[in-house]
């Protein structure tokens, strides 16, 4: 099965679930938030959002899909153009580091390593632009409500976040800031390069035309 994964753009954004694309948890400052939905704006100040993000910063997220189905996505953003960064107990975000927001699996997809190929795909595209590294703000107990009706569910699982390698920077009894070194994530690249290229120099020597038998032989 063929499990793609690209980069959002504003012609892709409308394959976020429908309750997603009218979030704008993190895309507003938290006292405009509710004036925001109040007026029904919230699906174009996400586009708004993203369309600044992608022209002021570039690639801002990642899409996953199952054969054409989106299953989950990403987003993540330079703490600095995230208004919801500094609302958290555990704020500021590192300066150094990209602050991953949004981050939603389809139900029926969990637990199959969607979420950590997401993951994984960030850390590519962080990594290619040298960024140093990955934090996120955790939710400690993701099974109980807190602020707004459905506020909770837009702050990934601490539990999660620490599965796929983050460690927790600044500890909270609910909201942890947790972090994902990219330097260990580059060496592990080159380390991958150099062994492959290693393998592939002992495939050419032992793919080579075999030599001719010796005469004494024959």
């Amino acid at each position: 099965m063929s499990r793609p994964v690209v980069g959002v753009t504003l012609d892709n954004l409308a394959d976020l679930p429908h309750s997603c694309r009218r979030c704008v948890y993190w895309e507003v400052a938290p006292h405009l938030k509710a004036q925001a939905e109040e007026f029904g704006e919230t699906e174009f100040e996400k586009e708004a959002w993203v369309s600044n993000v992608l022209l002021d910063w570039g690639s801002c997220g990642r899409i996953i899909y199952s054969d054409k189905l989106p299953v989950g996505f990403v987003l993540y953003a330079p703490p600095s153009i995230v208004p919801r960064a500094g609302a958290f107990p555990t704020s500021p975000p590192s300066p150094d580091s990209v602050l991953l927001t949004a981050f939603h699996v389809l139900p029926e997809f969990r637990g199959g390593g969607i979420g950590r190929m997401l993951v994984q795909a960030v850390a590519r595209d962080l990594t290619r632009r040298g960024v140093k590294a990955i934090e996120a703000f955790g939710d400690a107990r993701p099974d109980e409500a807190a602020g707004d009706p459905g506020d909770h569910t837009c702050v990934v699982p601490s539990t999660f976040l620490s599965s796929v390698g983050f460690k927790t920077v600044r500890p909270h009894p609910r909201w942890p800031r947790l972090r994902l070194e990219l330097r260990s994530a580059m060496s592990w690249r080159e380390d991958v390069e150099s062994a492959l290229e290693r393998l592939l120099g002992q495939v050419s020597v032992s793919t080579s035309a075999p030599a001719e038998p010796s005469m004494d032989r024959v």
